[in-house]
């Protein structure tokens, strides 16, 4: 009974146990790295897309409030 466990154990400790370690610490060390230089580009194009957007908001609002000064109060 103990040799139909200890196969699984040994397989898992040489072949399994190693490649989970090495996977999880490049994982790691990429986390721990930051942003790329992509990243951090499409990072900034979405930061000035919102900013777009919110400027395009408030354009819409006042537009809003100028022409139906109720429209607030209807939602």
């Amino acid at each position: 009974m103990q040799d139909i466990i200890m196969a699984p154990v040994i397989i898992f400790m040489v072949i399994v146990a190693p490649i989970w370690l090495v996977l999880h610490y490049r994982s790691k060390r990429q986390v721990s790295q930051g942003l790329s230089e992509e990243e951090y580009i499409q990072l900034s194009d979405l930061s000035e897309m919102a900013d777009k957007m919110a400027d395009r908001i408030k354009t819409l609002e006042a537009i809003l409030d100028a022409e139906t000064p109720d429209w607030r109060n209807k939602l």
